[in-house]
């Protein structure tokens, strides 16, 4: 079976990638810290316990991108013809059905901890020969937890936008929120010091929510992609303008009539199928359409193969 050829990414792209994995490395570490403060100040609040989970499914994503860049970009071979870029896709759909179903099962526990009225405390610890209530040590925790990852959300999704790779681009976004499950534990946290037993479990509930909301929106674009959904942009709002592009480049051909395009996304990278009626035939056709193809893969570097098959009409 013959092989794809393989897909070096341009180098300014290489550059991208190389800081991109950096970033994600520094992810990995700054994570650990945050689930081992989170961890040790956990004590007996429901919010605690999802910020921290929330912390653990977030080392997803990241490993997920440094496993799946360096197997995407395997060149193929006979077994994997298309090659491997689909590593991604497979990354991205597990992360998000580990988000969905610890945002589901926390939702369930968090309402369950509600409807029995499960008064949770905070006592006080002795730190440096002075006693201190362990709400303000889990506020700092989570504080940690939540404030330093908005910034490396912010750094990630340029990045993600010019590697077209979803996997980094749902880590940006997640790591961009991550305040929303500080602050709902915090306020979680100050509800048990006002005596607001409630509020823990409530707050608790706000985290479930938004991990459940992450998790079936990636699992959702996660499936489209592998059943070959038409091209989506990152946040999957709008369609890819790579096919009109691609339709209008044809037509322009002074010896094309019309033309129709089908493209395929294949985790970072892009397949193209086009059948174009030419306006003649003769022994210039095979010429012109192999330097066609070649014009039209130098739109875009995501553009791997262009197959152009002539036909008579279109239906």
């Amino acid at each position: 079976m013959r092989a794809a050829a393989p897909h070096d990414l341009p180098a300014d792209k290489q550059r991208v990638l190389k800081h991109a994995r950096r970033l994600e490395a520094w992810t990995l570490v700054y994570l650990a810290s945050a689930i081992v403060l989170l961890y040790l100040t956990l004590g007996s609040s429901q919010a605690m316990k999802a910020a921290w989970l929330e912390d653990l499914l977030s080392l997803i994503p990241p490993i997920s991108f440094l496993v799946g860049s360096r197997v995407a970009h395997r060149k193929p071979c006979a077994e994997y013809p298309y090659g491997y870029h689909r590593a991604t896709t497979i990354a991205y759909l597990v992360g998000s059905v580990a988000l969905l179903f610890m945002g589901l099962w926390l939702l369930v526990d968090s309402g369950l901890k509600l409807i029995t009225a499960e008064h949770p405390t905070i006592g006080s610890v002795q730190l440096f020969g002075h006693t201190v209530w362990q709400g303000w040590l889990m506020m700092a925790a989570l504080l940690w937890s939540g404030l330093p990852s908005i910034f490396l959300g912010r750094k990630k999704l340029p990045l993600a936008e010019e590697l077209h790779d979803k996997v980094l681009h749902a880590d940006a976004l997640m790591n961009k929120a991550d305040w929303l499950t500080a602050a709902a534990a915090i306020l979680g946290i100050l509800g048990i010091g006002r005596g607001l037993w409630w509020a823990d479990a409530a707050a608790a509930g706000v985290i479930a929510l938004d991990i459940a909301w992450d998790g079936q929106k990636h699992l959702r674009t996660a499936v489209g992609d592998l059943m070959d959904r038409a091209p989506r942009t990152l946040d999957s709002e709008h369609h890819e303008t790579l096919p009109r592009q691609l339709r209008e480049a044809l037509c322009g051909l002074p010896w094309v009539e019309a033309a129709q395009v089908r493209v395929r996304e294949d985790g970072h990278v892009f397949y193209a199928d086009a059948l174009l009626v030419p306006r003649e035939r003769g022994p210039e056709l095979v010429k012109r359409l192999g330097n066609a193809a070649e014009d039209l893969k130098r739109l875009d570097w995501r553009l791997r193969e262009v197959l152009l098959v002539p036909v008579d009409r279109l239906d």
